[in-house]
């Protein structure tokens, strides 16, 4: 393809960009006006890249979009609470405001495609992206195309359950891998460590309030609390990793999110948890890495769903 925008909504910000021949050549962000205003708002946001980017619209081969939520095949948002969204048909929309075509996709989807086209899965036909943010997010690419599932409804990798009637999820079952694994989780086993442990070093610098995802990373060579946490949220991580490896079996599987700003003391020993818990891990080797695109990974998944394979 010649020249495709691609766009992430987010509840803050939407952030854009121009690809021209698979290579970003602008990038702007904007603040989110969320609800009905949405689709408005980002006409005028694509009006803004087109000028930046120079290109007229007449050059533009399509416009992709990401945001939360589930999306229909049609490009309709069926439910997005932080952008006030209900059944809102943002493809059909866009597509008429533009008159371009105009492809709709979820976001952790996007930003598992944007790593699979132009980030740290590039290379590999099989990759599977995990965000460990707020919540475990994350998408699948199999053979180059997005695995979606029934009405795009599926590759909820936070909502498999890890332990067996564990902790409560946001989603009401109980023991899944978001609840163990997402920055929220270690942040709370980090606190709850603090507060077991007065003695623990990460009091030096932390406090219950101020304690994070990172505090326990920062101190797990110097402190018995901290690597306790730690070694304790691989396993758990180690855990998800592992299903999801024996399940789809890909070449790579990708870490994004804030944890991932641990790099390789994350993703080292994680690999070597996997390693041994995987089926048949010498003849089909899983590598574990780090995300590349970081924030603009959604936006350059977006994009990629005009590229030969995206969907």
């Amino acid at each position: 393809m010649g020249c495709i925008i691609g766009l992430d909504v987010g509840g803050t910000f939407i952030k854009g960009l121009v690809l021209k021949d698979g290579k970003a050549v602008y990038e702007r962000d904007v603040p989110t006006r969320a609800g009905d205003e949405l689709a408005d708002c980002i006409e005028g946001l694509v009006e803004e890249l087109a000028a930046g980017g120079g290109v007229t619209f007449s050059q533009i081969d399509g416009v992709g979009v990401c945001c939360p939520g589930v999306i229909t095949d049609e490009g309709a948002v069926v439910k997005a609470a932080n952008l006030g969204l209900t059944n809102y048909p943002l493809g059909a929309l866009l597509a008429g405001k533009l008159g371009l075509p105009v492809k709709v996709c979820n976001d952790a989807n996007a930003a598992a495609l944007g790593e699979a086209k132009y980030g740290a899965g590039a290379g590999v036909k099989d990759s599977i992206l995990i965000t460990l943010g707020t919540g475990v997010g994350g998408g699948i690419v199999i053979d180059g195309k997005l695995f979606e599932g029934n009405k795009k409804a599926g590759a909820e990798i936070g909502h498999m359950v890890i332990e067996r009637g564990g902790v409560r999820c946001s989603c009401g079952r109980y023991g899944c891998f978001e609840a163990y694994c997402s920055a929220r989780a270690l942040t709370q086993s980090t606190r709850e460590a603090m507060k077991y442990d007065t003695g623990s070093a990460m009091w030096k610098t932390y406090n219950y309030d101020t304690a994070d995802g990172r505090t326990a990373f920062e101190y797990m060579d110097s402190d018995p609390a901290a690597k306790k946490v730690v070694d304790k949220y691989l396993k758990y991580l180690a855990c998800g990793v592992a299903n999801l490896a024996n399940i789809f079996r890909p070449q790579k599987i990708l870490i994004g999110g804030g944890v991932a700003a641990q790099g390789t003391r994350l993703t080292k020993p994680l690999q070597t948890l996997v390693d041994a818990e995987i089926f048949a891990a010498d003849y089909a080797p899983v590598e574990i890495a780090c995300a590349s695109l970081g924030n603009r990974a959604g936006a350059y998944g977006a994009a990629a769903l005009f590229i030969d394979g995206g969907e």
